[in-house]
């Protein structure tokens, strides 16, 4: 059985990865409306697995016969003037993100929850890629911020992202 400060925690942090789903389909939308699709695919795989990390963290709770305990998301931002303001924006979220799971994860050390060390063991080698991702593609345009047309190159290559 799951305890109540781990049940509170895990479900503050399936809020956090349905805000981190939200902002993504927002980065989307963006990106759509400027016509470059392959970001806005990149973008709405990043949202993907922002949900499913949320319904892993929901299906756990569950599990441990703990109560899900859904709170209001709030509003992601919709305007960005750049598409590396949106990458860079990945790459900090994604951090914060990381910082939050570690938080978590002490939380799970502190009250010798040892399901839930295993279980967040996934997340942090997740974050490892997540954050490596993020700061790939940062490299990237500030490598190609100058010229538009390797712009349209990347676009195409995010484009071809698969699961």
């Amino acid at each position: 059985m799951i305890n109540k400060i781990m049940q509170d925690a895990i479900n503050d942090q399936i809020n956090k990865e349905l805000y981190s789903s939200y902002l993504y389909l927002s980065m989307a939308a963006y990106f759509e409306g400027r016509n470059l699709s392959g970001f806005a695919h990149w973008m709405r795989m990043q949202e993907a697995e922002e949900r499913e990390h949320a319904m892993k963290l929901y299906d756990f709770v569950l599990e441990r016969g703990g109560k899900v305990l859904l709170k209001a998301i709030d509003a992601p931002k919709t305007e960005w003037t750049s598409t590396l303001e949106v990458a860079e924006e990945v790459a900090a979220h994604e951090a914060k993100v990381t910082a939050s799971i570690y938080a978590l994860y002490e939380t799970a050390l502190k009250e010798k929850d040892y399901p839930a060390q295993i279980m967040l063991q996934w997340f942090i080698s997740e974050q490892v890629e997540e954050e490596k991702n993020a700061a790939e593609i940062v490299a990237n345009l500030k490598l190609i911020e100058k010229g538009g047309t390797a712009v349209f190159a990347l676009d195409h290559q995010l484009g071809k992202r698969g699961k």
